[in-house]
């Protein structure tokens, strides 16, 4: 090559590699501030690592240190689905299947699935430690059986399994709690009971809408035949090997095509029509590979009873526990419609009081008038006779009386009074 090279170059030039390392050499430090720009450039573009766990499908566990771009590129995921990982934001439950993983946001129990490993994040969240501590156990003892479910289904079984049983555990502890205040408020109304079922309610929307979240996202996936076709991730693997290694064979020989012997005189017009040849076969095995694909995972759509029962079965368990949640509700709403009839009785019956207590000082006050008629600067004549002043005072009476009793029957047949 160097033979070849050397009539087309001018003489006297320094070779490229010896040039850039006398001139790093010159420099001094030149690779320590390579490695300092790039740190810097790591740092800006906040490709930090970060702890995550690895469970393979022996149920072996390892913590590794990755980065985005390295988690991103392993399993091909946009970084908008890693998002989904971060415990920093909160995303609503969601499960995501992709080319070659499933993403899992589900509650606390976030992770990402592949064909053959789980990887969650590293953390001391009781909800982590026990879907990885109970993970590895089940791998780890059906390891030796054989088990219908691939490797994936197993993992996301798990996930869906801790997520219910946590929001049913979260439920039933909500109604031990407010089952009892409930009954004492239905009893005696206190500003305490209230502000308990206060606090209780607004506790019970916020998990009725984490378990509304997750049932609509297995309903969601449930009704999407090509969203559950995706998931098959064992089959897709073990599909696409025998197309990938035939790619790494053509590859090989389309890069081995320009590596010609030296002591066999090849023509270049057959040279270029082998080449061309060679591109436009590997062109066609590639289209050919995609329309595999393709067909495959049309036809898997009508294969999904597996995943189809598998999430059928978590579904009537969520759904079971949104109407406990639904349940007490109505619950809540039935003791408050209680305490409001009876706040409106109350209130009826101190209106009646007051109509009452009304009416007995109407009359009252007609026999008030007679008094401060008679308490005027009269002549003393008018009072010399006493008997006079005594039937006045009891006529005065008897009419205050039967003015207070006409109007409480007036009441009675208006029916402002009960009979």
């Amino acid at each position: 090559m160097a033979a070849l090279r050397d009539p087309f170059l001018p003489q006297g030039l320094p070779d490229p590699i010896s040039s850039n390392s006398a001139r790093f050499d010159a420099i001094g430090h030149g690779s320590s501030l390579i490695q300092g720009f790039d740190s810097l450039n790591g740092k800006k573009r906040g490709q930090a690592s970060r702890s995550w766990i690895r469970i393979d499908d022996n149920g072996n566990s390892m913590i590794l240190e990755l980065d985005k771009a390295t988690l991103m590129r392993h399993c091909s995921l946009p970084a908008r689905d890693l998002r989904l990982l971060d415990p920093m934001f909160i995303y609503p439950s969601t499960i995501l299947g992709r080319e070659r993983a499933i993403v899992v946001s589900l509650e606390q129990v976030r992770c990402i699935i592949t064909a053959d490993e789980v990887i969650l994040m590293n953390s001391l969240d009781g909800s982590v430690m026990q879907y990885e501590s109970e993970l590895c156990k089940r791998l780890q003892s059906n390891k030796h059986q054989n088990d219908d479910l691939p490797f994936e289904f197993r993992a996301l079984e798990l996930a869906l399994e801790l997520t219910c049983m946590s929001l049913d555990a979260q439920v039933k502890e909500q109604e031990l709690e407010i089952y009892p205040v409930l009954d004492e408020l239905a009893s005696s109304i206190s500003t305490s009971n209230l502000e308990l079922v206060r606090r209780f309610k607004g506790h019970l929307l916020a998990l009725t809408r984490r378990v509304q979240k997750v049932r609509n996202e297995i309903e969601h996936l449930m009704e999407d035949d090509g969203d559950m076709a995706e998931m098959y991730l064992t089959e897709k693997k073990e599909t696409m090997e025998p197309y990938s290694s035939t790619d790494q064979y053509f590859q090989s020989i389309a890069s081995g095509s320009g590596v010609m012997s030296k002591s066999a005189p090849v023509s270049p017009v057959d040279s270029f029509t082998g080449a061309n040849k060679l591109a436009r076969n590997f062109s066609n095995l590639m289209m050919s590979s995609r329309h595999g694909s393709s067909t495959l995972s049309s036809v898997r759509g009508y294969n999904i009873e597996k995943l189809e029962m598998l999430l059928e079965a978590y579904f009537v368990s969520i759904d079971n526990t949104l109407s406990k949640i639904l349940s007490l509700k109505e619950c809540i709403d039935d003791t408050e419609d209680f305490i409001n009839i009876k706040l409106a009785n109350v209130q009826n019956r101190l209106i009646q009081f007051e109509l009452l207590l009304a009416a007995a000082t109407f009359g009252a006050t007609m026999f008030a008038v007679v008094t401060g008629v008679f308490g005027m600067n009269l002549a003393p004549g008018n009072f010399g006779n006493s008997s006079s002043f005594n039937w006045a005072l009891i006529i005065t009476g008897v009419a205050c009386v039967a003015t207070y009793l006409l109007l409480l029957l007036y009441f009675k047949i208006k029916r402002i009074l009960p009979v």
